[in-house]
């Protein structure tokens, strides 16, 4: 009598099941997230003549998803309050599904359909961390996410024209054919949220909820503030993340936007150039996973953050002066960097909050300022290649703000974990969740 009562057979076997099914619906999530930009990217030259867009729109169509990132940002923690986060995420997967549709079979309709794509991407984006920090999720649990972010870019990029080839040409398809994963995306997520927890807030073995937490993971802590807190905005560690985030972002989103184009305009046929767009993303795909993994290492962590901004601007430079013989391994160490700086961006959320509460207010900061920032990538890009009629300019004022991304990563690992609840306080001297 008073001894605490042994688990039941199976207890373990469930909550492994729980996991596993967070885990791959996390997984499905993260590829969704990029595709509808990647696949614009990769038809941009097409899109004049398939859809009869203005050419001095491309640049804006480049920028649109970026801007609704930066726009939309706090949607996702509004409607994790209202609807619980499973659910929030799949109803972004569904209006993901609806814009990708809509875009490009109703005429007109592209310009606001992609921005209302980015929108829906950006919703559910910003809660992959909280889910993460609710699960005390690991490094690879970042990694994994991440990896689906690149995985999904590569995918967009290299299988649009071979899709449109399949589809008898139409370019049309091609793009929305898109809205099937993003609608396999939300049933997985809503199935996920339904294992995680019964209605009466139980888990499958009638005690407390364990294991995989994915339903409940933003309402309760909202009545936990209390005026005592710092607000987000007056910590300086939630600038600096913020900082870091946006940089990395718009350095991926000029890139991914123009380097198909300024291949082409250093020889390469318009296939090889959409080819290596996807080489790209493929290339970073080890670098996304495991970055959160090492990042989970303060030592590593601290000599990281910095680094690989300097290695992004030496890659930059490295594209902007390799012979086309050379662009293969010149692209694919842009891709590695590149996609590094993704992955301890991401990770740098769950890293440096406190609990799920700040790690999902910090994600929304970080993503929704940062990316807001990062609209300026494509059409700053775009501007310092038509002023300057060449890419030398662009490249290297990109090389620049690389250095930048150094700053913020070196400020960022610095400073006390940042928190909004009062409940999350008593944690902020222990070690990173990431990693452990």
């Amino acid at each position: 009598m008073g001894q605490a009562q042994p688990p039941r057979r199976g207890t373990s076997a469930k909550t492994g099941r729980r996991t596993a099914w967070v885990l791959v619906a996390l997984a499905i999530v993260s590829i969704n997230l990029r595709p509808a930009i990647t696949t614009i990217a990769g038809t941009m030259g097409q899109l004049q003549a398939g859809f009869g867009l203005d050419a001095h729109l491309l640049p804006l169509l480049g920028a649109l998803p970026v801007l609704a990132f930066g726009v939309s940002a706090p949607c996702g923690p509004w409607l994790a309050r209202r609807l619980g986060t499973g659910r929030a995420v799949a109803a972004a997967l569904l209006t993901l599904a609806a814009a990708l549709l809509v875009r490009v079979l109703v005429p007109g309709l592209l310009l606001p359909g992609t921005f209302l794509a980015g929108a829906s991407i950006m919703t559910a984006s910003v809660l992959v961390p909280q889910i993460v920090k609710a699960n005390r999720g690991t490094g690879w649990w970042t990694g994994l996410c991440t990896m689906g972010f690149g995985l999904g870019a590569a995918l967009g990029a290299g299988l649009v024209q071979p899709l449109q080839q399949a589809f008898g040409g139409s370019l049309a398809w091609a793009l929305a054919v898109w809205a099937v994963p993003a609608l396999l995306g939300a049933a997985l997520i809503r199935r996920a949220g339904q294992t995680a927890r019964r209605p009466d807030g139980t888990g499958e073995t009638g005690g407390p909820a364990s294991g995989a937490v994915l339903q409940e993971t933003t309402t309760a802590g909202v009545a936990t503030r209390e005026t005592g807190t710092i607000p987000l905005r007056k910590q300086r560690t939630a600038w600096a993340v913020t900082a870091f985030f946006g940089l990395q972002a718009m350095l991926y989103f000029a890139v991914t936007s123009w380097l198909a184009v300024f291949l082409v305009s250093k020889g390469q046929t318009a296939a090889d150039a959409a080819g290596l767009l996807a080489w790209f993303s493929v290339a970073g795909l080890p670098a996304s996973l495991l970055a959160p993994v090492l990042a989970g290492r303060r030592a590593v962590l601290k000599v990281m953050a910095p680094g690989l901004g300097l290695l992004v601007a030496a890659a930059l430079i490295g594209v902007l002066t390799a012979p086309v013989a050379l662009q293969f391994l010149m692209v694919g160490l842009l891709g590695i960097v590149q996609s590094a700086g993704f992955g301890l961006g991401m990770a740098l959320v769950v890293i440096r909050s406190a609990g799920p509460e700040s790690a999902g207010s910090l994600s929304a900061m970080s993503q929704g300022l940062g990316f807001a920032l990062a609209s300026l990538g494509p059409l700053g890009a775009g501007f310092l290649h038509e002023w300057s009629g060449g890419w030398d300019v662009p490249f290297w004022v990109l090389a620049a703000e690389a250095v930048l991304l150094a700053m913020a990563g070196f400020l960022a690992v610095r400073g006390p974990a940042v928190s909004v609840a009062a409940a999350e306080m008593e944690h902020l001297g222990e070690p990173a969740v990431v990693g452990r």
